[in-house]
């Protein structure tokens, strides 16, 4: 299983999604594992700084571009794993984006909106591209660009207004709304675990990978393999416990986590492995402080 991991842990890092099949109780599971994907910035303005902060909450990397140096800075985006002074067209060339990248179209005028669109359709088509504007200025601007000869498949795929309609009034909500809406792109494919073998919860984390492949300390993987109800994470996370008690990742916290770590402890070192069956439906469980009211299976291997 550990080099398993670590070709995992070594796909992942270059960029490329990874998988992993695991055989339990005579099922194959399939663990993706998938690299934080880029949330391109089209734009450094005030709804591009609370966009930031928030698509970094949630694991995406951010690049911001702005061709004012005053809005395209590294102080005012601390969060960003890069920041692009640049006019939009020649820094989306230099990108080169992939059909995993998330882009949002920010800019300050309809004529920089253009040149964005115009460079983001020379390549591949990102899974995401949110236009920012109201709707009867995206729709113009989009139907003048069919009419021009651009593809109208690909144009037909960009988000606008962009964002989820929740209301959103302060440039805050504004990017909450484009956030929620990155994510329901994100997962509109996931399948469902009883019906394909398929985890639900597919995000990278690195430090727990670093610490299953990297520390030579005898360790054991926690995998949470099945969930029913409520219940704190789904199927598909992960976390390592070393020999020293010392855990990296979470698969919820709580009593139910220390019920497995309590469980795993003792088989560190021993090669085993074994499935436990952890319930929070009862009124025992609940007088116990397990809140959720499911139930989850976890997987404890010895590494």
């Amino acid at each position: 299983m550990k080099k398993e991991l670590e070709r995992v842990f070594q796909e992942t890092k270059e960029g490329r999604i990874a998988s992993m099949n695991f055989e339990i109780e005579d099922r194959i599971y399939t663990r993706v594992f998938r690299p934080k994907e880029r949330l391109i910035l089209l734009g450094g303005g005030h709804i591009a700084k609370a966009l930031c902060t928030l698509a970094t909450m949630v694991d995406f990397q951010v690049i911001v571009i702005d061709d004012r140096p005053f809005f395209a800075n590294e102080d005012r985006f601390p969060e960003a794993v890069q920041v692009i002074c640049d006019e939009f067209s020649n820094a989306i060339k230099g990108l080169s984006l992939h059909a995993s990248d998330y882009v949002a179209i920010i800019t300050r005028g309809h004529h920089y909106d253009k040149e964005c669109i115009q460079g983001i359709l020379s390549g591949e088509m990102p899974a995401y591209v949110g236009l920012l504007g109201s709707k009867r200025r995206t729709t113009a601007l989009l139907s003048q660009m069919r009419e021009e000869g651009f593809d109208a498949s690909l144009l037909e795929q960009i988000h606008t207004p962009i964002g989820l309609e929740i209301g959103a009034l302060t440039v805050e909500e504004i990017a909450v709304s484009i956030v929620a809406e990155m994510i329901k792109t994100r997962r509109i494919d996931l399948r469902k675990e009883e019906v394909s073998g398929l985890f639900q919860e597919e995000t990278f984390h690195e430090n727990v990978l670093r610490e299953l492949v990297e520390k030579e300390i005898p360790k054991a993987l926690l995998l949470v393999y099945e969930t029913k109800g409520s219940t704190p994470v789904k199927s598909g996370c992960f976390m390592a416990l070393d020999k020293n008690n010392v855990a990296t990742g979470t698969i919820g916290g709580g009593l139910a986590e220390n019920i497995a770590i309590k469980e795993a402890l003792p088989m560190i070192g021993s090669g085993r492995k074994k499935m436990l069956s952890v319930d929070m439906t009862n009124k025992d469980s609940a007088d116990q402080g397990m809140i959720c009211g499911g139930s989850m299976k976890v997987l404890i291997q010895d590494l």
